[in-house]
């Protein structure tokens, strides 16, 4: 009898301290982000597989956070990103983080097709580098086109026979002579 009454009394207790614990707890409405679903490499192409949409606490959602998976499937990261983190507008090779890294607000990605495919195991995202173009038909020596530029990713050849592409920052005046000087020729980078 005693044991039943002893029982009886500790499954009230316990259902009052679950009651009060899910009233005290009610649950915050999250925003939606766009996170890693595992470790990403710099330059990856990002797939449906590796990014999942999460809810978090309104507060601790970063600027550009990414809302919706389609904006960044098809992307290719600017650097390397752990499981569970948040991708943003910078994380993604494009405008915004052109502006990021270039630190002013026209500033633009340039493609460059390196002359020397061993030097893209060297370059990583971030590094601020010297672009350097190659001597012209003309006889004229190679020439630094963009110093100081910073690397948004370096992206492998399409195949073995294609040159890897490394993409930098540049504020957009010299980012469009850049473009046009090096326009089907292959350029060098000077690591700073």
């Amino acid at each position: 009898m005693l044991l039943r009454r002893l029982a009886a009394g500790l499954l009230a207790a316990l259902a009052v301290v679950i009651g009060a614990v899910g009233a005290a707890s009610p649950e915050v409405a999250g925003a939606p982000v766009v996170v890693a679903a595992r470790d990403l490499v710099p330059g990856a192409a990002l797939t449906a597989a590796d990014v999942v949409v999460d809810s978090r606490p309104p507060d601790t959602v970063p600027v550009g956070a990414l809302t919706a998976a389609p904006a960044a499937v098809g992307g290719h990261l600017v650097g390397g990103v752990r499981a569970g983190e948040v991708l943003t507008d910078v994380r993604l090779v494009g405008p915004d983080a052109a502006r990021a890294s270039a630190g002013t607000p026209d500033a633009a990605g340039v493609p460059l097709r390196l002359a020397d495919p061993a030097l893209a195991a060297l370059v990583r995202p971030g590094a601020l580098v010297d672009v350097v173009g190659g001597a012209r038909a003309g006889g004229q020596g190679g020439a630094i086109l963009a110093p100081g530029a910073r690397v948004l990713t370096v992206l492998a050849g399409e195949d073995r026979t294609s040159s890897p592409v490394v993409v930098v920052a540049l504020p957009g005046p010299l980012a469009a002579r850049v473009a046009a000087a090096t326009t089907g020729q292959e350029v060098t980078l000077t690591l700073r």
